[in-house]
């Protein structure tokens, strides 16, 4: 079994939350003693609280993603007014957006009071962030009222994509652009080939295909979808980083069984396919990119088999002036 070189900071658990507000869907406050807005998962939700302190020094993989995701933001067609940076963690979008975009509101959201808390720190005078405890399939948002919409490796959790999906396109005006990155098929290849030559051949959670998100976004009724995939590699100097480094990101979560795995490591490591020539222990990502505007208005999206249109009480107003 290995061990990881830190712990879980529960101190930051207990500090007062300043310039965060924790939502539930129908928009009440709530505190962290009282906290009843759905989430996830409590274990998922208790993972990233315990790793936030911890976060950044090991996310390196998530910031690279980041910047590539953030060079699409150039697509959008209109200037944003209002930004959502959804499942934030530590701020690293939201404090990039609001450099790009000074006078949009950059709201980042995340269902992890830590990660909240360190996204704030992230907030200025200068360069305000609106931090929102709240989760993402549920988002406490009125309808049609961001312009941009980006969701860094922070959707492949969700229990139920159609939900996700319908959520997301529910909040975004009409032409606003929904930016977002998650693991793809091929992810984590080389612990899903070493776990079954060790007898743990379901050991590591599936990760969805990039048509089938093209396919849900189209369902959900966004427009023009555009899909494409990258292999990402790092590398590490041991099994033990390797698998330490994957717990601090919350990484661990893809396991179906982790102590399992953490109880047969001797096994996994044997067996794991290390570059004989660096001697290096590669793990690759397979990242899905996506991109996706949002419904006109009356554009039908189906919905249990009917065709459902929807308009705004501005729209109709609009349209009755008209000769």
């Amino acid at each position: 079994m290995f061990k990881c070189g830190y712990q879980s900071d529960n101190q930051s658990s207990n500090r007062k939350a300043i310039g965060i507000t924790r939502l539930t869907m129908d928009g009440r406050k709530i505190g962290p003693q009282t906290a009843s807005q759905p989430i996830e998962s409590n274990q998922l939700r208790d993972l990233f609280e315990q790793q936030a302190a911890h976060y950044e020094q090991h996310a390196a993989l998530e910031r690279e993603v980041a910047d590539r995701l953030l060079e699409r933001v150039s697509l959008q067609r209109r200037a944003p007014d209002r930004i959502i940076d959804l499942g934030c963690g530590t701020g690293y979008c939201a404090a990039a957006l609001k450099r790009q975009f000074r006078k949009a509101e950059v709201v980042a959201v995340d269902f992890a009071l830590p990660m909240c808390r360190l996204s704030a720190r992230k907030s200025s005078f200068i360069r305000p962030l609106r931090v929102v405890c709240a989760n993402v399939s549920s988002l406490p948002l009125a309808n049609r009222t961001a312009d941009l919409l980006v969701a860094n490796l922070s959707l492949q959790w969700a229990a139920d994509r159609a939900e996700l999906f319908n959520g997301l396109r529910r909040v975004l005006r009409p032409g606003g652009l929904l930016l977002l990155s998650i693991p793809g098929t091929d992810s984590l290849k080389e612990l899903k080939q070493a776990s079954q030559s060790a007898g743990f051949p379901n050991a590591i959670a599936d990760f969805p295909d990039m048509h089938d998100i093209g396919d849900a976004l189209l369902a959900a009724g966004f427009r023009e979808p555009v899909m494409d995939a990258e292999l990402i590699t790092l590398t590490y100097p041991s099994y033990e980083a390797l698998m330490c480094e994957s717990q601090a990101v919350g990484a661990a979560s893809y396991f179906r069984n982790f102590n399992a795995i953490q109880a047969k490591s001797a096994d996994i490591k044997d067996s794991y396919p290390v570059d004989q020539r660096s001697a290096h222990w590669p793990l690759s990502w397979e990242i899905v990119y996506g991109m996706a505007f949002g419904p006109e208005e009356g554009q039908p999206v189906r919905s249990e088999g009917v065709e459902i249109a929807t308009f705004s009480v501005e729209a109709l107003r609009g349209s009755r002036r008209k000769p």
